[in-house]
């Protein structure tokens, strides 16, 4: 699945057309988030845009060679101006202008050098936002920027969004779209878009080639996760070919680690456990466990992917930290036997891709016990889905009663495909006579596989 021309157009439309850009990526964010966001501020104020780029939480320290990292904000100002404009007529000047606060009002006092000042005179209004597009990046759901999108509901209705991602598991909110599941990371989204558009391609500095190569190596784990595509390798080459900086992006994400990262990991490796029956292994960090190890919640990032999931003979790995804002997350990779996407969606409505997702539970009054209980509902969902994998897949096309071997499907054609099946063998017919098939065909072809 590629961008659709559409989005494409639309969404270069809106950057052209607004002046004031919003950029910002989810809470507790991610180099590919991060990335993201910063290549979109470096790009838009290349071609003459006013951008504030606005991080939700504190930024990982690791990410501090990122270019561009010294432009983050942390708040979003949202007040706006109330003017108050005194029309003069023809003759009128103004010798002074003061004003005093008193029992809740300003009192606005004009003193005319000539000519009289009259109520008609004056008109109110309020000033224009600060912001008139917001940008959002790497970000399924607004409910994952925190307490940015609680405090600020308003901007976020009134504003018009334009939202880029790569998860599947997208929300679709906003007026404009760039969402590609299929591209490895938002990064690989941005760059794909940048291309598209003639004045900015020529604008991909080695800087933002950087950003975006930050983003695509670390949510493919250095091109070792199954959403890495061939399309993924050719923009790593050609942002190799436009400067991306390499060397210095696997130094700072993989091979600098401060003492505190080392110490929880270690605790991670102590805590972990696994149902083999079940095939699931998972592993916990409590707010006391940081608080000892003198560690934040980001510092567990990785944790998962270079650890945890290396354990074999298992179908989900499941890492749950306690986070310092309350509730805990959960980041979970699976086999290709189990959707953790849809699992994490069913049991506590989270998301992401089919191998890589995760979820948040926000009350609980014991964090271990909240533990067994998600490990418990997760075991619930993968026994669903292998149930379900355990159904016959047949593939049912709507053919004339005249069709023959090699006939195609004339067009309006539906096929539904019923869950797959696990078995040896080759390609099996099975015909319906009479047509009592309930998909209202003659012939059942169903290609049955290992």
């Amino acid at each position: 699945m590629s961008l659709n021309p559409k989005d494409l157009s639309a969404a270069t439309g809106a950057i052209n057309e607004h002046q004031r850009l919003l950029v910002i990526p989810h809470a507790n964010v991610d180099p590919d988030g991060l990335s993201s966001a910063l290549s979109c501020y470096q790009m838009f104020k290349s071609i003459g845009k006013d951008v504030t780029v606005i991080c939700p939480d504190t930024p990982p320290e690791s990410l501090r060679f990122l270019p561009g990292f010294e432009k983050l904000e942390g708040e979003i100002a949202e007040s706006q101006n109330f003017v108050v404009t005194i029309n003069l007529e023809d003759g009128v000047e103004v010798d002074k202008l003061r004003y005093t606060v008193e029992d809740h009002k300003v009192n606005i006092i004009v003193v005319p050098k000539k000519g009289k000042i009259g109520s008609r005179a004056v008109t109110f209004a309020e000033g224009p936002r600060h912001y008139d597009l917001i940008v959002m990046v790497d970000t399924a759901d607004l409910a994952l920027l925190g307490s940015l999108h609680t405090d600020h509901m308003d901007l976020f209705s009134q504003v018009p969004i334009l939202n880029i991602d790569h998860h599947i598991s997208n929300m679709r909110y906003g007026q404009l779209h760039l969402i590609d599941p299929t591209a490895a990371s938002a990064t690989e989204v941005l760059y794909n878009w940048f291309l598209q558009v003639p004045d900015w391609a020529g604008k991909i500095t080695p800087d933002i080639a950087t950003l975006l190569l930050t983003g695509l190596i670390t949510d493919t784990r250095s091109f070792q996760n199954p959403n890495t595509t061939p399309r993924s390798l050719e923009v790593a080459a050609e942002l190799l070919e436009r400067g991306a900086r390499q060397q210095e992006i696997i130094q700072h994400i993989y091979k600098t680690k401060p003492l505190s990262t080392l110490k929880i990991w270690g605790r991670a490796l102590n805590r972990i456990q696994m149902d083999a029956q079940a095939g699931i292994v998972w592993s916990s960090i409590s707010r006391e466990d940081l608080q000892e190890m003198e560690a934040s919640s980001k510092e567990t990032h990785g944790i998962l992917d270079e650890l945890i999931s290396t354990i074999p003979n298992a179908d989900i790995h499941v890492l749950f930290t306690e986070v310092e804002e309350g509730g805990l997350k959960a980041s979970m990779r699976s086999s290709a036997m189990i959707d953790c996407s849809r699992l994490a969606a069913e049991t506590y409505g989270g998301g992401g891709h089919p191998r890589a997702s995760g979820f948040r539970v926000k009350n609980y009054d014991n964090f271990q016990l909240q533990v067994l209980e998600s490990v418990k509902k997760l075991k619930e969902g993968m026994v669903r889905q292998r149930r379900e994998g355990d159904e016959p897949r047949v593939v049912r096309a709507v053919v004339t009663p005249q069709a023959t071997k090699g006939t195609k499907a004339t067009e309006g054609t539906k096929v539904s495909e019923a869950p797959k099946k696990k078995h040896k063998g080759k390609d099996v017919v099975r015909g319906l006579q009479n047509g009592k098939d309930n998909g209202g065909g003659t012939d059942i072809v169903g290609k049955i596989t290992q």
